[in-house]
């Protein structure tokens, strides 16, 4: 098989909260994508998810790592998710240049009562301010346009 068809190895990522201790699901989880990536001699990521605020505890985190070095999983780690908001502003502001986003200011409450489809975690946003000009601030949501 030559290099350019060959398949690319699995990359598989774990990516807990720490704000709780490590619970039998995160473990299966992680166990999970550990051997699937494992199996096709790729890498399995961790990334600590910690944009939580005041909810969010270094040493959860780092009991997180103690916990998965118990149970025999190797990782690579990259940065945790604060480390990377100023990334995710330039996206967002990228993104919003090429009229991509538009602003929301619709509570959970009003996309579930306007809600006509639900998907697999819910409510799908019915695109309520699509339709209307919301003027941008910091109490806005910011919604992909997938027109």
């Amino acid at each position: 098989m030559s290099a350019a068809l060959a398949m690319p190895s699995a990359v598989t990522r774990f990516a807990p909260s720490p704000n709780g201790p490590l619970h039998l699901g995160h473990a299966w989880a992680a166990i999970v994508a550990h051997d699937r990536a494992r199996a096709d001699g790729g890498t399995f990521l961790l990334r600590i998810e910690d944009i939580d605020g005041a909810r969010s505890r270094p040493e959860l985190a780092a009991a997180f790592r103690a916990d998965l070095a118990w149970l025999g999983l190797t990782w690579r780690e990259v940065l945790p998710q604060a480390q990377r908001v100023a990334h995710y502003r330039q996206a967002a502001d990228a993104l919003r240049a090429a009229g991509l986003l538009y602003p929301c200011r619709c509570t959970r409450a009003e996309i579930a009562a306007a809600a006509t489809a639900q998907g697999p975690d819910g409510p799908i946003y019915p695109g309520t301010c699509r339709q209307h000009l919301v003027a941008p601030g910091p109490d806005v949501a910011w919604r992909l346009d997938m027109a």
